[in-house]
């Protein structure tokens, strides 16, 4: 049996809830993507919140109610193609455990099988090859703690930058250390929330990058408000938007 699936004909698109909210171009960067290499892309509007942030505020049952709304939109034996490492990671890792011993638990475990973070989903399954249209430009790229710890998908992201041919990327000293969002983590403690990330965007400058890229908005809105307040002049930018931006030629 193979590790990952064939290439389908039809995936599911998780928007993700900022996404929808504050980064929008990410999503529709994301769907032109899958697209443009034959997919189908379906994106259900009754599709809400994956539940993770009463998940990880200490309400499983509030955070059982939504994801089990996830179950039911997303219920064809479609891909999950999912531009978050965060959502994704609470969707394929902590579904199951949030249905454990629930009348659900059975479809929770065989959903989280068909959930992809879109880099893996990218690299992993369609094999994507991408030619760099843009002009010779210096990147930092940001790891959230998600993605790196739970999916493991950091490496995905850097092949697919590394296909960019007028594209330096640059590594961060303090890559594996969190930019302090955290979701609820920046509202209920902010003052180290902001030490953080300050420590964040100090590394991200010492690179001379004029851009930062990251496969999670809630890590870039964190950064780039931080970057805003400090009059700092480096672009935040989704992967998706970036690779879509650089060989849409």
């Amino acid at each position: 049996m193979p590790l990952y699936p064939p290439k389908p004909d039809k995936v599911y698109f998780f928007g993700t809830c900022i996404i929808d909210a504050i980064f929008p171009r990410a999503g529709l960067s994301a769907i032109r993507l899958l697209e443009r290499e034959g997919i189908s892309v379906v994106f259900p509007r009754s599709q809400s919140c994956c539940g993770q942030p009463a998940f990880n505020s200490g309400f499983p049952d509030e955070a059982r109610q939504v994801a089990r709304r996830q179950l039911n939109t997303f219920n064809r034996d479609y891909p999950v193609v999912v531009p978050s490492g965060s959502c994704a990671g609470m969707m394929k890792h902590h579904y199951p455990e949030l249905f454990a011993g629930d009348r659900d638990k059975e479809r929770a475990f065989r959903f989280s099988g068909r959930v992809f973070e879109l880099g893996q989903f990218l690299t992993d399954v369609l094999k994507i090859r991408l030619a760099d249209h843009g002009n010779p430009l210096k990147v930092a790229w940001h790891s959230s703690c998600h993605a790196m710890r739970e999916m493991g998908v950091i490496k995905n992201a850097k092949a697919l930058l590394a296909q960019l041919a007028n594209v330096q990327l640059t590594e961060l000293e303090r890559e594996y250390e969190c930019c302090g969002f955290g979701g609820t983590f920046a509202v209920k403690h902010p003052l180290i929330s902001g030490a953080m990330v300050r420590d964040k965007i100090d590394d991200i400058v010492q690179t001379g990058a004029k851009r930062v890229i990251s496969g999670d908005c809630g890590c870039l809105l964190h950064i780039r408000g931080a970057l805003d307040k400090c009059g700092l002049d480096v672009e935040t930018q989704h992967l998706a938007e970036f690779l879509w931006e650089r060989t849409n030629g």
